[in-house]
């Protein structure tokens, strides 16, 4: 046989060999899915794979989020098999509504001696996590006060996170305007979005009862002028947590408005809160008030979110000197699409074709967070014609000396088993641009790829990519859980 022939022969059998791996793969996600509803609808266990939601996901992304997982662990022998063998395992144990990271399983077995049952492994590793250690947890109304693109994306999650319905259950959105078309007109907007796509299921407009029925969950659309005119208990709503997207009051006297309304007990604020009012970014400083005494909390802002948990983590390891802090940000509505009058300077010019120079507070919402820091970092922003997506530039400088591989692997142990898993994602890619962060649901995802550090190892430049808008509506839900007591235990 010629060599042409032979080359011809093995390059049919490369093909076929690669596609049967490929359909095997495939086969195995179908088993992954299965596997993965049936723990998340009877027995309200979520999975997901290094942060990345197994739950409702296509045979394409499970095999993806493989590939990511091998990538990130730097372990390449982790496989999608291995992964339907530990969920096999999962679902023969008596556990306790939770949510459990395949990921940090996957490379726990993969250094486990290979004498080692998987079902032995798996019952010793989630042996916190059964039945008879935890309490049952009851489910909280929660009640949207506004439907702005923040209260939107809250709404999406929190139906998307409903599950078997023992945690957050969204019972009631609050607007203004009691025009006749305005139920459909809202049904809508959540139905479609520019950004973020479609909505994943199905929305009834119910105009008898002036409600959304969304993915099976009856939603009011209570029309009011003010907090303290609703009564949420004519709606059967009690001890409701009450999310402010409107951003109007932002102390504690004009928040405690919403207190004075029947059936609530809480107010969760998704901005930066003046006065007293605690602003939590969540991961970082969530237990530093008592939860059952607190009645109003806010969860700062976005680039607050973003840059609070790399801080802690650079801090911590580094020792932070002094640095600043600038925020590449995404066009908001405060900004004119047009150059109009603004109260503000330069906010006034068109936001989809300027870059705009502006002030932040995010270096003072570092300081309420850690205090020791106070007058040693500065902030300011840009804002830039993107609709979403935003980066933070870190420039630190640091006391003790580093190198850019150090302070990478020091972050990616963080954002793999740390105490910060859920808010830092890892990205390694050399391409990587803010486009591809959309939909995140990480308060930050930290580009190593784009690290520099000074020649004396003491200057380190960092950047924080972050979803603006879905990453930190993940991390309202993860505050709201908290502050509703029914955050469900983790395995990260």
């Amino acid at each position: 046989m010629s060599n042409s022939k032979t080359s011809e022969v093995k390059g049919t059998k490369k093909f076929e060999s690669e596609l049967k791996t490929w359909l095997n793969q495939e086969r195995a996600a179908i088993q992954l899915i299965k596997l993965v509803a049936n723990l998340y609808y009877e027995k309200g266990i979520e999975t997901v794979l290094f942060r990345k939601a197994l739950v409702n996901q296509s045979v394409l992304d499970i095999i993806s989020h493989h590939s990511y997982a091998r990538n990130i662990s730097q372990k390449p022998h982790l496989s999608i098999y291995d992964s339907v063998a530990l969920l096999e395992a999962m679902c023969q144990l008596n556990l306790t509504p939770a949510r459990i990271d395949i990921g940090r399983l996957l490379v726990e077995w993969d250094n486990e001696p290979k004498h080692i049952a998987v079902e032995d492994f798996v019952a010793n590793k989630l042996k916190g996590l059964f039945t008879t250690i935890h309490k049952s947890v009851s489910p909280r109304d929660v009640v949207l006060y506004g439907f702005g693109r923040i209260g939107r994306l809250l709404a999406r999650e929190l139906v998307a996170q409903a599950g078997i319905g023992n945690q957050l259950r969204l019972r009631a959105i609050v607007v203004r305007g009691r025009d006749e078309a305005d139920l459909y007109k809202r049904a809508d907007l959540l139905r479609n979005d520019s950004i973020h796509g479609h909505f994943e299921g199905t929305i009834v407009e119910d105009p008898i009862n002036n409600a959304l029925i969304i993915n099976g969950q009856m939603v009011y659309i209570i029309n009011a002028n003010g907090p303290s005119e609703v009564d949420y208990t004519l709606y059967d709503i009690h001890d409701a947590l009450v999310v402010d997207n409107t951003g109007v009051w932002r102390d504690r006297e004009g928040l405690e408005q919403h207190l004075q309304a029947n059936g609530t007990e809480k107010v969760l604020l998704t901005a930066p809160g003046k006065g007293d009012i605690p602003n939590i970014v969540y991961g970082v400083n969530h237990d530093e008030k008592n939860i059952k005494k607190e009645k109003i909390w806010s969860a700062a802002s976005c680039t607050t979110n973003a840059i609070v948990p790399l801080i802690k983590v650079v801090d911590e390891k580094l020792e932070i000197e002094n640095g600043h802090i600038e925020t590449i940000h995404a066009y908001t509505n405060d900004q004119n699409l047009i150059d109009n009058y603004h109260k503000g300077y330069r906010r006034g010019r068109a936001a989809a074709i300027n870059m705009v120079i502006t002030e932040t507070g995010a270096a003072k919402a570092v300081f309420k967070i850690f205090p020791k820091l106070i007058g040693r970092l500065t902030g300011n922003a840009v804002r830039v014609p993107v609709p979403n997506g935003s980066l933070a530039i870190l420039v630190l400088r640091l006391k003790k000396k580093t190198d850019k591989e150090t302070i990478n692997n020091m972050v990616r142990e963080e954002a793999l088993f740390g105490e910060l898993a859920e808010q830092i994602q890892y990205a390694y890619s050399k391409e990587f641009v803010s486009s591809d962060i959309v939909k995140s649901t990480s308060a930050l995802i930290f580009d190593s790829e784009a690290t520099i550090v000074s020649d004396d190892g003491h200057t380190a430049t960092l950047y924080a990519w972050y979803d603006n808008e879905y990453g930190y509506t993940c991390q309202v839900i993860r505050l709201a859980k908290h502050i509703a007591r029914v955050r469900r235990p983790t395995y990260y």
